[in-house]
């Protein structure tokens, strides 16, 4: 009898009831040093009968920077001389809209995400609207969650009634960003490109321009820098730099430009539920980083990580525990993902001191600009793939110098997938999935309180011991006389220590030579099942149920390939 150990999981039928503009974000970053709870929006117009605008919980009220309306319509050749204005800040608006004219486009986006509950499935079509700008090299740049699991993209640029095919070039989910491409000619005439500016300064001025709701024209909000700091990017549940202004960002505005003199200081992208004019824009250095990558490589390429978890050491009686001396200050290293360069020379308890030369404080920040101050982890973030950097450490009283190649690393569970299908695989009605955080986000808005709690904390604490490894759960049986008897044990919690991913589980599965096939779960309770029987009563339960194929896309692919390598071979 062929025995797989594999884990289970939980399922109920209640399916997502939010709002789709909100994102609900329960993440644990490995650069950061607790988590972090935030329900903010990722402003793209769903255009859904089911949510009204007063889902987005986003206002456009009246700005200190302009005694007239933040929201402020183009009227194309009707338009006042803007060179007679005397107030500088109505002139600095209207600038902002003279260059959004022939850059600003408003974005099509219709959208069709994947059934984690049922993952051969799609859920239904919904329509998206944003904003994005042209960039050199007939670009298009906008934000990630405007074209996310799109199946259609169209654009039209300012005062014409005509829309064209976009294609997406490259999507950074992480950064929300997206670059996309425009092949009709006829589409470029008159358009020009924006440049990219600076990171603006506290209390300057800014001009976010898009296509927000309550209107079918570009319109300018005017707002002002108030903080520049990490933050946490609802879309990929990631942090990355990001600036704070006071200018309602509502939905539509997604992907607009934030303008600062004739160039761009960053793109809109959320704002913060249950607070009044706080919007984030993308600032010029995460743009540059992505675009950077694409133009290099072709596609996306992430943002590197140490992969630590480090720990404050503001207390001076830890401080005097981990003997550092007077002067020195750093983070206490509690815990390293494997997959890390790092874990190849830095140690549980080591302190960082340094990255790059660049003096970490005991509360994790370094010096920014200005008297400003932002996490070491911007640093580290800006690095490109496979870079090298010297961190300092000290260990056990002693200074010690490293150098750590840096890389993107992903987390045991999937944070996010989007623009691509689920994997699964069925097995006499068993349906086994890989955990992801988009298969918890089912059980609904408040989903870290609603799905099973052992899941959870997997999710967001444990990290994979080699490349490769995913947690394989158990979601739910489809009902047959193969498995009848066995419906309760899909309330079990999670362990999977001995199947490494859903690709090995499909192996282990299809290799089997013996009369019966055993799955032990995480309690000790098994599965048992004659082989052949359940082969059988396979094809029984996917014409019963309507699904295609007994496994996903991607397991098919790697079968085929396989299968071409063992031919080849012999």
């Amino acid at each position: 009898m062929l025995r797989i150990g594999l884990t289970a999981g939980w399922l109920t039928a209640r399916r997502m009831g939010t709002s789709p503009y909100r994102r609900f974000v329960r993440h644990f970053n490995l650069n950061n040093y607790n988590y972090n709870n935030q329900v903010t929006f990722a402003f793209s117009f769903r255009a859904l009968s089911t949510c009204s605008i007063s889902d987005s919980n986003a206002t456009a009220t009246t700005s200190n920077i302009l005694d007239a309306e933040t929201v402020t319509e183009a009227y194309g050749a009707d338009a006042p001389k803007y060179g007679a204005m005397e107030d500088s800040s109505m002139s600095e608006a209207y600038s902002a809209i003279e260059l959004a004219l022939d850059s600003v486009v408003k974005i099509f986006t219709v959208s069709s995400s994947p059934s984690y509950f049922l993952p051969w499935q799609n859920k239904s079509q919904r329509e998206t609207m944003g904003s994005g700008f042209v960039i050199s090299g007939r670009r298009i740049l906008t934000n990630a969650h405007v074209v996310a699991d799109h199946t259609f993209v169209l654009v039209r640029k300012h005062g014409s009634p005509t829309k064209y095919r976009a294609e997406v070039k490259a999507v950074g989910h992480e950064c929300d960003l997206a670059i996309l491409v425009v092949e009709n000619e006829e589409f470029w005439a008159g358009m020009n490109f924006l440049e990219l500016g600076d990171v603006p300064f506290l209390q300057e001025a800014v001009a976010v321009v898009g296509y927000p709701q309550g209107g079918d024209n570009i319109s300018v909000t005017k707002g002002v820098v108030s903080r520049v700091e990490p933050t946490q990017y609802v879309h990929g549940a990631s942090q990355l730099l990001a600036i704070q202004i006071d200018a309602a960002i509502n939905p539509g505005n997604s992907g607009g430009p934030a303008i600062m003199g004739d160039k761009v200081s960053g793109v809109a992208f959320q704002n913060l539920s249950g607070a009044e004019n706080i919007g984030y824009i993308i600032p010029v250095p995460v743009i540059k980083h992505f675009i950077a990558g694409v133009e290099e490589t072709g596609d996306y390429v992430g943002f590197c990580s140490m992969g630590l978890s480090c720990q404050p050491t503001e207390n001076t009686q830890l401080r005097e525990h981990l003997q550092m001396r007077p002067g020195l200050t750093g983070v206490l290293v509690s815990k390293i993902n494997p997959l890390s360069d790092a874990y190849r020379v830095l140690k549980k308890d080591d302190i960082v001191l340094s990255f790059d030369g660049v003096p970490i404080a005991n509360d994790g920040t370094v010096h920014f600009r200005n008297r400003e101050r932002i996490t070491f982890d911007h640093l580290v973030s800006m690095k490109k793939p496979d870079d090298t950097a010297q961190v300092r450490v000290l260990r056990n009283g002693e200074e010690l110098e490293f150098s750590v190649t840096l890389r993107p690393l992903q987390p045991l569970v999937p944070v996010h997938q989007f623009d691509k299908l689920p994997s699964y695989f069925i097995f006499a009605g068993f349906v086994f999935i890989p955990l992801t955080q988009p298969y918890l986000h089912e059980y609904g808005e408040d989903w870290y309180n609603t799905s099973p709690r052992r899941l959870c904390e997997r999710a967001l604490r444990e990290l994979p011991k080699k490349a490769g490894e995913q947690l394989v759960i158990l979601s739910q049986i489809l009902m047959d006389d193969i498995n009848a008897g066995y419906e309760r044990l899909a309330e079990l919690q999670v362990n999977g220590v001995e199947v490494e991913n859903l690709k090995h589980l499909r192996q282990l599965v299809e290799d089997c030579s013996r009369e019966s096939i055993r799955f032990d779960l995480d309690d000790e309770r098994v599965i048992a099942l004659n082989y052949d029987a359940a082969n059988v009563a396979t094809s029984r339960i996917l014409k019963r149920h309507r699904i295609p194929c007994a496994m996903s896309a991607d397991l098919i692919e790697e079968q085929n390939v396989s299968q071409i390598e063992l031919t080849s071979s012999s």
